[in-house]
């Protein structure tokens, strides 16, 4: 806001020239940008958090944005949302705990703020893992709703989480891990447990030990271990639930060392009876037999007619993975739900809350399949809440209250959004119309693709069976292979029933789920079992989901984080310009600049102004209508035409503005709760003076009294009057 001269080399070295002192926080306007410096620097802590809290400190800084929410909250009674957005491993993650670090810290006292910072360990376990880009890759979205009661504390909190990307369960890329828990259970599992899990070293498993990655430098996966258990302990998860979750977590890694024998001529298999089998077996709390029925046996329905059809080494291995993955990802909802049943509000609730998005960042990798394109659309769907708050509504209210503006170009993507969304004929209609075919593959729906949205300038067709879109951040190429499988995602009948016969308790929660799903079953002809037709497509469901998401973002006053990774080898003092330019131009910061530069980002409507700053006008205007107060003020407190516009609706301030009234109305209201509390203490003393100089009053006459009475009756009752006295005188 405050360089001599906007351009992209002027805001490239002052976010260079800044991160080189450990300045890693610089304000673009009303957008907070923060740099990963991929190191840990002194800038947090309660020293800190007590600055912000005291304004003594006004530098950039997430204590900032968050300080801003708060108050803002409380100030205009409305829910307010953090928005975090930024490329995976940016710094996204971190930037969310520091900000409800501070609400915690501010908000605190009940206990509940605690509970809600140790949900971090948990989620980060089971849902984030290391990839190539990022060593603690969030794999999920999360929202934080922290509600807050009358008073200001926070009084609870829901968390709502978005896509886990369960592919990484069965296979990951080399130099990946798979999500953080499953090591950290190998690693710190104590000498009991892993007795009773059977547990193996990870690089013994057969589901961990493709990527050739096992560990993450400076991470103790042990001492992380213990961490996650005491977190649970925090959020009141019981030892039996927790000796639960790790069964859990135990047999989903075996089962990917479950192996098959093929048993005739036509490539059809049973399991092995082998280590790996019976301890699935005695994790799940089933048989053998059961296991074996449900990984290589199918049970169908054709014309009214049961048919089991035995499953080849392809099929079966493919059903061991998809019971796999469900575990898992039902392992996750569920931890999710009691989480959210600890951190629960109750009657406390009074509809205030600051949200606090964690969201996975824009990804594009040499390969990126089905999950980089979810995570990418949701990428599209924030950018565009970004441009309608920063760019299209700011300036049209500009318009609409007949501000004197100088409309400034921004870049739409609209038009990719468009691409996704449109029916019939969008990406995700026509990826959805293809699931429905039994017949269809990913080369078909590539070609499909190709045949329908050639003509789309976001849109690109490629060899095989790969496309390519424009987004917002750049072009990403998309390998469609395994695509429609990734959609479906069905979990056959046959799989559900084995662990809804199962012995262990969350297995038949699982299941018991899944069939409530079935029970309104989508009407697609080729679907032939209740579990074929149990939900909706994922990428469907995570459109719904993402639309939710832009609602509850909607009806709040959002404040914008955007992380800026600097460099790809995630190493601290490495600034790459070019990296750093194409992220800033990708979210149109020196657009915001403009905008906040020549724009008025602090309004007010006249009648909400007039009622909490009239009182500081020196003659009386209760007769005079909000307009004429308002203008009144600002001519009272010689605020200077160029630094405010007036609006038919609303006044409209440049940065800082409203802040000096602020400071004047507080020390206005100070001064009269001090002269308050003088004139009330001066009652108060008066009040105290007049009562002891009327018991002094009433003593003397009573001394004198008594004398008289002493001289004319005996001593003893002389003596009982004199009790009477003094008690009749303490009532007094």
């Amino acid at each position: 806001m405050q360089l001599s001269y906007l351009s992209e080399p002027s805001v490239l070295y002052n976010l260079q020239y800044r991160y080189s002192q450990d300045l890693i926080y610089t304000k673009a306007g009303p957008v907070l940008v923060a740099v990963n410096p991929f190191k840990k620097v002194p800038l947090y802590g309660n020293e800190y958090i007590d600055a912000y809290r005291n304004k003594t400190k006004d530098s950039p800084h997430v204590y900032a944005i968050a300080d801003s929410a708060l108050r803002e909250m409380k100030r205009d009674e409305v829910n307010q949302s953090i928005i975090i957005s930024g490329e995976s491993g940016a710094g996204k993650t971190e930037t969310a705990k520091i900000a409800m670090q501070y609400l915690a810290s501010l908000g605190g006292g009940g206990g509940i703020e605690y509970e809600i910072l140790q949900t971090n360990p948990i989620l980060e376990a089971f849902g984030n893992a290391k990839t190539l880009r990022n060593d603690n890759s969030s794999r999920f979205g999360k929202l934080i709703e922290i509600h807050f009661s009358t008073t200001g504390r926070i009084c609870g909190a829901m968390i709502q989480t978005f896509l886990l990307e369960k592919s990484r369960v069965v296979q990951c890329a080399v130099g990946e891990r798979s999500y953080h828990i499953f090591y950290q259970l190998c690693a710190g599992a104590p000498a009991s447990l892993r007795d009773k899990l059977n547990m193996k070293k990870a690089d013994e498993y057969k589901y961990l030990k493709q990527s050739c990655c096992y560990s993450i430098a400076g991470v103790d996966d042990a001492q992380m271990f213990r961490t996650v258990t005491e977190a649970m302990n925090i959020v009141h998860i019981s030892k039996e639930d927790q000796d639960n979750v790790f069964t859990m977590v135990s047999a989903v890694l075996w089962l990917g060392d479950v192996s098959f024998t093929v048993i005739d001529n036509e490539n059809h298999v049973e399991i092995v009876v082998d280590e790996a089998a019976e301890t699935v077996t005695r994790l799940l709390g089933c048989s053998i037999e059961d296991l074996n029925l449900a990984l290589s046996k199918r049970h169908m329905k054709v014309n009214n007619e049961n048919i089991v059809q035995k499953l080849t080494l392809s099929q079966a291995i493919d059903t061991r993975d998809a019971l796999a993955k469900s575990l898992y990802a039902s392992l996750f909802e569920w931890l999710v739900e009691q989480i959210n049943k600890s951190l629960s509000v109750g009657k406390r609730r009074t509809g205030r809350s600051i949200s606090i998005l964690d969201i996975y960042g824009f990804e594009s990798f040499d390969r990126n399949s089905f999950e980089q394109f979810c995570i990418n659309y949701a990428n599209e769907r924030l950018q565009q809440h970004f441009n309608r708050h920063l760019f299209k509504l700011e300036q049209e209210e500009y318009v609409e209250d007949g501000i004197d503006w100088a409309k400034v170009e921004f870049e739409d993507n609209q038009n990719c959004l468009n691409l996704f969304e449109k029916k019939p004929l969008g990406l995700l209609s026509l990826l959805d119309e293809e699931s429905t075919f039994p017949n269809a593959t990913d080369l078909t729906f590539a070609n499909k693709l190709k045949q329908h949205l050639n003509n789309n300038s976001c849109f690109r067709g490629e060899r095989g069976k790969a496309f390519a879109v424009r987004h917002y951040a750049g072009e990403v190429a998309y390998d469609t292979s395994g695509f429609l499988e990734k959609n479906r995602d069905l979990l056959h009948m046959d799989s559900i029933q084995f662990l809804a016969k199962c012995k262990s308790s969350l297995p038949q929660m699982f299941a018991s789920k899944m069939l409530s799903q079935s029970d309104n079953p989508l009407p697609v002809p080729y679907r032939n079992s209740a579990a074929d037709s149990q939900k909706l497509s994922v990428a469907m469901k995570f459109k719904g989901q993402l639309f939710q998401l832009m609602q509850r973002l909607e009806s709040t006053t959002p404040h914008f984080i955007r992380c800026i990774k600097p460099n790809n080898l995630q190493l601290p003092a490495i600034y790459e310009q070019g990296l750093v330019l194409q992220q800033l131009k990708c979210c149109g910061v020196l657009e915001v600049v403009r905008i906040s530069r020549s724009g008025y980002p602090t309004r007010m409507t006249h009648q909400k102004f007039a009622r909490r700053y009239g009182f500081l006008l020196l003659e009386d205007v209760a007769s005079q209508d909000p307009l004429s107060v308002s203008v009144a003020i600002l001519h009272q407190f010689n605020i200077l035409p160029e630094m405010y516009q007036v609006g038919y609706t609303k006044l409209f301030f440049r940065t800082g503005q409203i802040g000096k009234l602020e400071d004047t109305r507080n020390r206005t209201l100070h001064g009269i709760l001090r002269v308050q509390s003088c004139f009330r203490g001066h009652q108060a003393r008066r009040h105290a003076r007049e009562r002891i100089r009327g018991v002094l009053a009433l003593q003397s006459c009573t001394s004198k009294l008594l004398q008289l009475y002493v001289v004319s009756v005996p001593f003893s009752c002389c003596y009982n009057f004199s009790l009477s006295l003094q008690f009749t005188l303490l009532i007094l």
